[in-house]
């Protein structure tokens, strides 16, 4: 059939309107599919404190304090009650987190000058190639810069209480307030700026409540009138440990410092005792009505225990009431600022598609053992905090009783988010255990530590060791001695056993097992008798 050439011309443009038209459409399908997909992939607030003990959450039930934010967490979502850390020291944890290997391999093994190297692949590195905003508030304590970030804001080195410097993005400013408070602040700046068409990744890194203990003015006088129980092991002997328990120097009745640990001097024109540099540059930072508030808070106390003159274990009771008081007191901010975060996801509509993780880079002793601090294998130290919630996949108000680990929480992110898992983290996703009630078959069946440092101001022995569900075995291996539990009946570790015939086949075990650890995990040292 003849067609005129302009009966041609309206059939091409015809055709070429189609084709445009679908082309448009498909383009908007992709693009609607792409944006469906970004919001299916869970937003994720990872919080992480410093040094927060695990008795100091009432979740866990030990009485101490009252934390319902944070509980908040645990009853949307699991509470795990066997969550160790590789080496319970600040930085290298935080790097075990980030790079979810051990120290031996990201470069981190104690808090000295060792330089994080940021070109070493992290799971908040690894969400942001795959489309995740991710940002960094507060605490990161690696000596670097932090990569892998869309925005950051540290606190440089440990960071201070009151009015503390910040380095946004590479620029350092002081900022006026307190530091928990301002930490959950430039979380929320970021929120509110941030591309709402990309799932997002924010750590909220709390300084708090690591030592020298400062409480927000709102919670000076908290606990005032409360006299703390203290722990059943606050006395213990170490009768039966080997010379590291012996040696440690972080005992609350000797090792305390007067002003930096339990405020006793205010003064810095005329002090009563030695005022030492660290004490004096916190008062510095203070106002004169923050410094008049803390002043308040401690003068009547202070002069009250001058006056008592105490010695033996009334004085060791002083000063740990003084010790866990203020301890308690930081965390209670804490606690207020995650209740600010979570009120905020709800009111944004975010809740039901976030992922959030409390935990603290490593647990710490509250008086257990007489001491403070934290570096020892035993439970209050090796033992963090860990809750998470994820509404529609993690069972509200569980508790997990399997053995994990901080890095596991890395690879359980970029699970979560569909992102491939490098071969080279250590830990293992969280999901099969979040998922499912019980303990999946091929789910680890013990945990391996490795402290580093030794002779600094605490002075605990280098050690290695191996937890399963109801043993413990630590080689100190610059001592050349060795500590076996039975948790199960001693679940203080005040009988170390290691000597007693009737566990020679499981100390046999344990030995072995700390050996295939040691190649698992590709850690060289120590070499093992």
């Amino acid at each position: 059939m003849y067609k005129s050439p302009k009966a041609d011309n309206i059939h091409f443009k015809k055709l070429k309107t189609m084709k445009t038209f679908y082309f448009t459409l498909s383009f908007i399908c992709l693009h609607v599919c792409c944006i469906a997909q970004s919001h299916k992939r869970p937003n994720i607030v990872f919080f992480l404190s410093d040094d927060h003990a695990y008795q100091a959450i009432s979740a866990y039930g030990f009485g101490l304090n009252n934390t319902p934010n944070i509980d908040k967490i645990a009853k949307e979502g699991t509470l795990f009650t066997r969550a160790f850390v590789t080496n319970s020291l600040c930085a290298p944890s935080r790097a075990a987190i980030l790079t979810g290997k051990y120290g031996h391999l990201n470069g981190i093994m104690g808090n000295g000058g060792e330089v994080f190297n940021g070109a070493q692949t992290t799971f908040p590195k690894l969400l942001h190639e795959s489309g995740y905003q991710t940002a960094l508030i507060g605490k990161w304590h690696l000596n670097s810069d932090p990569t892998g970030f869309d925005y950051w804001k540290i606190l440089p080195g440990q960071g201070i209480y009151y009015q503390p410097d910040f380095i946004e993005n590479g620029v350092r400013k002081t900022e006026t307030g307190y530091v928990t408070d301002l930490t959950t602040e430039f979380a929320i700046d970021w929120l509110n700026q941030r591309d709402t068409s990309k799932p997002f990744c924010i750590l909220v890194w709390q300084k708090a409540p690591h030592r020298d203990w400062l409480a927000s003015l709102t919670y000076l006088h908290l606990f005032d009138s409360v006299n703390i129980p203290m722990p059943e092991t606050f006395y213990d002997n170490y009768k039966t440990r080997t010379r590291a328990a012996h040696e440690q120097k972080m005992q609350i009745d000797r090792d305390l410092a007067d002003n930096y640990d339990l405020k006793l001097h205010f003064d810095i024109s005329n002090p009563p005792g030695r005022l030492d540099e660290n004490w004096k540059s916190f008062l510095d930072k203070f106002t004169p009505e923050e410094k008049k508030a803390f002043e308040d808070a401690y003068r009547v106390k202070n002069e009250a225990f001058f006056n008592a003159h105490l010695s033996g274990k009334e004085l060791a009771a002083w000063k740990y009431q003084r010790y866990i008081k203020d301890y308690l007191r930081s965390v209670q901010s804490v606690d207020d600022n995650v209740g600010i975060l979570l009120q905020y996801l709800k009111d944004h509509q975010l809740d039901n598609n976030t992922i959030v993780i409390y935990s603290a880079d490593q647990g710490f002793y509250l008086g257990e053992h007489g001491w403070f601090d934290k570096r020892f294998m035993y439970e209050e130290s090796f033992r963090t905090p860990l809750l998470i919630k994820w509404p529609g996949v993690v069972t509200p108000g569980t508790k997990n009783n399997n053995l994990v680990m901080n890095i596991d929480i890395g690879e359980t992110l970029l699970d979560a988010a569909g992102v491939n898992i490098p071969s080279e983290m250590q830990g293992a996703s969280l999901l099969p255990v979040l998922k499912k009630s019980g303990t999946p078959a091929n789910w680890r069946k013990s945990v391996y530590y490795h402290y580093y440092e030794s002779g600094d101001e605490h002075n605990v022995a280098k050690h290695i060791g191996v937890r399963t569900d109801r043993y413990k075995l630590i080689y100190f291996y610059e001592n050349k001695e060795w500590e076996f539990y039975d948790l199960e009946k001693d679940p203080n570790e005040l009988n170390n056993v290691f000597g007693n015939l009737a566990y020679k086949k499981e100390i046999e075990a344990l030995k072995k097992n700390l050996k295939e650890l040691q190649q698992k995990y590709k850690d060289p040292e120590p070499v093992l008798p």
